[in-house]
């Protein structure tokens, strides 16, 4: 067995016993309603959604890439020789 296997194991057991040991019902206060909620559900629900926060932050992004035809405005395509002629007379 891996030792990846192997870690993901004991992490889930040690979360199935700590969730089975917090059953009871704890109260909470949400804007202005109070409402009584186990805490196995409360710690569930807190994990999902941690874990889809985390799955959405984690994810790679995007590449955006440049088509073909960007042209930048220095370039002319009317002219095949850039070069200014003072740089022409650097060159020579």
């Amino acid at each position: 067995m891996r030792i990846k296997t192997m870690v993901i194991i004991f992490i889930t057991v040690l979360l199935t016993v700590i969730l089975m040991q917090n059953t009871e019902p704890v109260k909470f206060t949400f804007l202005f309603s109070t409402f009584y909620l186990s805490k196995l559900i409360a710690m569930i629900c807190v994990s999902v959604i941690a874990f889809i926060l985390g799955v959405l932050v984690g994810r790679p992004k995007r590449v955006r890439s440049i088509s073909g035809d960007f042209q930048d405005d220095d370039h002319h395509s009317d002219k095949p020789n850039t070069l200014s002629d003072e740089d022409r007379d650097y060159i020579n």
